[in-house]
């Protein structure tokens, strides 16, 4: 892929995933506009880029905010002219089960994850449409927004919004020739590390180099950042115009396009359904096969 002469900002970029992202949009030619919230790290990020022979600037924000969000947009406009990609990726975690989720665990996570997509989502809308020559704008999504996850509930809830946005968006832009896609990774990042199933192997690989096994790469479709990256370099190319509205899995070796919810069975009754009835044609009509919720539990050889 050649992004040469492209521009694009990924948010939550000075390590994991976002880095990722950006060092690979970096090594297809574009220039980068590095986010972190942690200076160091998106300094660090930059000088990893440069090494490598790319180009790319930091911007030490923490998104969220429509000023934070516009401080992108300007600052990739100022160095480098223009802006093509949005890689809306900044994300955090504040895990608890329900009854012990506070306001504040709530409000962290869905005002990082689902207002920063959508402010800097927006801030790059406006700024392709006055270039007028289209765009790409890629979100981050999570199997625990499609299915939901125990301990998730901000998360899961910010990540489902985010691919309700997506698809919203993609309508929205489509005469700007704005495309709008959401990537779903399953990675060894800081969000993943602790599931004991994943854990000694991530371990593994970070401190030995070791590669991670083939059953987990590909029927639970873990790997890498890097692995995730080439999704992101070809929804920013030129190959991907026609693809918009969607949300794209990788993880490993493992390629896939999820769902979007539509209706499955339906039933009708003249005048109307009652409570009762209901309860009488539930068994064998819509309810005749309940769909499944969460992440499956990963399937360990020999456990």
């Amino acid at each position: 892929m050649d992004l040469t002469g492209k521009v694009a900002i990924v948010t939550g970029s000075g390590r994991g995933l976002g880095f990722a992202y950006a060092s690979a949009l970096a090594g297809a030619g574009a220039h980068v506009v590095i986010n972190d919230v942690d200076a160091e790290a998106a300094g660090d990020a930059v000088a990893r880029i440069a090494a490598r022979g790319g180009r790319a600037v930091a911007e030490v924000a923490a998104v969220g905010t429509s000023q934070a969000a516009q401080a992108l947009v300007d600052r990739a406009v100022r160095e480098f002219g223009r802006l093509d990609v949005m890689v809306a990726n900044a994300g955090i975690l504040r895990d608890r089960v329900l009854w012990k989720m506070s306001d504040e665990d709530f409000d962290d996570v869905v005002r990082v994850h689902l207002r920063g997509t959508f402010t800097c989502a927006r801030a790059a809308a406006i700024r392709m449409r006055e270039q007028g020559e289209g765009g790409r704008i890629i979100t981050a999504c999570s199997p625990a927004g499609q299915r939901g996850n125990v301990g998730q509930t901000n998360y899961a809830a910010a990540k489902a919004g985010i691919a309700a946005m997506t698809r919203t968006w993609a309508l929205e832009l489509a005469r700007a020739e704005i495309t709008v896609n959401a990537v779903v990774p399953v990675a060894a990042t800081e969000m993943t590390r602790t599931i004991p199933a994943f854990a000694p192997y991530v371990e593994a690989s970070e401190k030995d180099g070791a590669p991670l096994p083939g059953w987990l790469r590909k029927s639970e479709g873990f790997g890498t950042p890097e692995d995730v990256a080439g999704l992101v370099v070809f929804l920013a190319s030129d190959a991907a115009g026609g693809v918009t509205g969607q949300c794209v899995g990788l993880g490993g070796d493992k390629l896939s396009l999820w769902s979007h919810p539509e209706e499955i069975v339906t039933a009708y009754a003249d005048g109307g359904w009652s409570a009762d009835a209901i309860a009488a044609a539930w068994p064998a009509s819509v309810g005749r096969k309940p769909q499944s919720y969460g992440i499956p539990a990963p399937q360990v050889p020999g456990a």
